[in-house]
């Protein structure tokens, strides 16, 4: 399976976001295209630490949070296209840069080769071991890569 922390695969994430075109459309889902890339952006911030946050597990995912990863990790299957999104990371503003997004996605993408956040608690899995939260960081970003044919 495809882990973020794989050299490799990063490249190719970053090839990806290299041929967005800034006129794509969404295939699935109510974000345009500097939405996702807001979205993904600050989703990367969060997983990786960076910036002020705060972890804390939903209690329905202290429920239902760890079925929910191994079935969402358990092999190569993409992301669903329904899957919801925490509140925190619905993006409002409708337009900005595209090019500075995209560039700022790949500086993160490649950050992910000295990936270090003990303090991390996904606010739906809670607690991940780092194989977990590299193979869930790689679906995340194929996830809205395909959202935009890319």
């Amino acid at each position: 399976m495809k882990t973020i922390f794989d050299h490799k695969t990063r490249i190719e994430l970053i090839n990806r976001i290299n041929n967005l075109d800034e006129h794509a459309q969404a295939q699935w889902g109510k974000m345009n295209l500097y939405q996702m890339l807001m979205h993904c952006t600050t989703w990367e911030h969060w997983m990786q630490g960076k910036g002020n946050h705060q972890y804390k597990q939903e209690f329905i995912g202290k429920i239902f949070g760890k079925i929910g990863l191994r079935r969402m990790i358990k092999d190569d299957k993409p992301i669903d296209k329904g899957v919801p999104t925490s509140t925190q990371f619905k993006i409002k503003e409708t337009s900005g840069d595209i090019i500075e997004k995209k560039k700022e996605w790949i500086q993160l993408i490649e950050s992910w080769e000295n990936y270090s956040n003990p303090a991390f608690i996904h606010d739906f899995f809670g607690k991940m071991t780092k194989e977990q939260v590299g193979l869930l960081a790689y679906k995340h970003s194929d996830h809205h890569l395909r959202q935009f044919n890319s």
